[in-house]
């Protein structure tokens, strides 16, 4: 199957999931956009684990461009990250906010690679994958 196709078809995946996020968590009272955060960590994850599957030969390229840059692209969502950063801290009252919003996003993101990373490499040996 066309590499291009897969990504089409994972993207759509990845954003009507964040669709149905957006729409099951709500944000917090003082403007904390929780949704948004959650389909970053959530694609941070998901994303090192992929990375790691394809570190190790489990996944193929495949797999890859069907996950990685398809789903995990349409899931994430940085533009309305630094979008609604941008709104929250136009505010001068929902400044602390908008640092907090900031800070857990980056941290909670690089920790969520991070686990991602770690359980992927979890994954026990097999059979190489040999589709390319």
């Amino acid at each position: 199957m066309n590499m291009v196709i897969l990504i089409f078809i994972g993207g759509a995946f990845g954003a009507i999931c964040r669709e149905l996020l957006m729409l099951g968590v709500p944000s917090l009272h003082d403007g904390f956009p929780l949704d948004i955060l959650a389909a970053n960590i959530i694609a941070s994850f998901l994303l090192g684990i992929t990375a790691a599957l394809l570190q190790r030969n489990r996944i193929n390229q495949y797999v890859n461009a069907l996950v990685a840059t398809g789903i995990m692209g349409g899931l994430s969502t940085f533009s309305s990250f630094v979008y609604g950063t941008f709104e929250i801290m136009s505010s001068p009252a929902l400044l602390g906010t908008g640092i907090t919003y900031l800070l857990v996003s980056v941290i909670g993101g690089f920790a969520a690679v991070m686990a991602g990373l770690y359980l992927g490499n979890c994954v026990k040996p097999g059979v190489k994958n040999t589709a390319e």
